[in-house]
């Protein structure tokens, strides 16, 4: 069970006053964000969360549906209910690095004649990067986002650029369309808190799609946030408090994953080739953190990690040709170990 701390018990070097203030935000924050995202996109309810989880724990997120499941329009909608920066890159096999991270130019002054080059920024320059069909441009144009997503700064020509703070990354990828894509690498796959799953919306849902989407009429939305106060609360994120029992069940959870771990399983030996690395305990608990703000919490409860594992480590276990045949996924995989004990 979730345990709920009062003021007086929250340590000294964690939460303070003006960050349960923050708490209290947070979680108000969420319904008010929900309840304007919810204008625009009909269902996709534990989706949204796992968004605004992602946002809050400073983690970018991998989108994975087929087309037509409004991926890129929920995104746009939350980036304007949050009022940050957003800008798309379509990826294409053609796409350049420096068509994401920016290029120099060679410009001449017109008062001296000098001609001096101008780096001009590229659309990594924002908080919130919508990175459209991730996987249908080459390896070395994917990995130019890896620096950014990792250090949240750009090297070009020599020099270094710092992006301005929040910056995420939501990357969309097409899992039925295999013809001139390239899979993402292990290395940078890893690099994403989440690895979401879009599925098809409920009858209900896709009515309301339908009738709505197809008059001349937009709904508005009001902005809920902005970049400043969300930076403010993702420090408040950091700062709660988690008991080494919680940390434990993470660290056991991922090294269960691991094939040649004296704690895996034997459906895990049996099934895969390779498990999941520090990283996916990190992430756990960094959105364990922000999961309990946004349901009212200060503390984060072993059920905020297993409510989490699924998207969180789908994408960093590896699955033999045995489980393969036999059609087992990486889900079915971490749905097998959550109810193992």
């Amino acid at each position: 069970m979730a345990t709920e701390l009062t003021p007086e018990e929250v340590p000294d070097q964690e939460l303070r006053d003006d960050d349960l203030q923050a708490v209290e935000e947070i979680a108000s924050a969420r319904d008010a964000i929900v309840q304007e995202v919810r204008k625009r996109i009909y269902g996709q309810d534990e989706l949204i969360e796992h968004m605004l989880i992602a946002i809050f724990a400073r983690g970018h997120s991998l989108l994975m549906g087929v087309p037509g499941l409004a991926k890129t329009y929920l995104i746009a909608t939350l980036s304007e209910v949050l009022d940050l920066d957003y800008n798309r890159i379509q990826f294409t096999p053609d796409l350049m690095p420096a068509d994401i991270t920016g290029t120099d130019i060679l410009e001449e002054d017109p008062t001296t004649g000098k001609r001096l080059f101008k780096f001009i920024q590229g659309p990594v320059f924002t908080n919130l990067l919508l990175a459209d069909e991730i996987n249908r441009t080459p390896p070395k144009t994917q990995a130019a986002l890896l620096q950014s997503m990792a250090e949240y700064r750009v090297s070009a020509s020599g020099s270094t650029y710092d992006l301005d703070l929040p910056f995420l990354v939501f990357a969309t990828q097409n899992p039925i369309e295999q013809e001139g894509t390239y899979p993402l690498p292990e290395a940078q796959l890893d690099r994403f808190m989440f690895h979401l799953r879009v599925d098809y919306p409920d009858q209900e849902d896709e009515f309301a799609i339908v009738k709505n989407t197809t008059t001349n009429h937009t709904p508005d939305v009001q902005r809920v946030l902005n970049a400043e106060t969300i930076l403010r609360l993702q420090e408040a994120v950091l700062k709660v408090p988690v008991c080494d029992e919680v940390v434990q069940h993470a660290v056991n959870l991922v090294r269960k994953t691991r094939p040649d771990d004296s704690s895996a399983p034997d459906f895990v030996r049996q099934y895969l080739s390779w498990g999941a690395g520090p990283r996916a305990g990190q992430a756990m608990i960094l959105a364990g953190k922000a999961r309990a703000l946004l349901h009212g919490r200060i503390t984060v409860a072993t059920e905020d990690v297993d409510a989490l594992a699924a998207p969180i480590l789908r994408h960093r276990i590896l699955t033999n040709f045995q489980a393969e045949a036999q059609g087992i996924t990486p889900d079915t995989v971490i749905e097998r170990l959550l109810g193992h004990g």
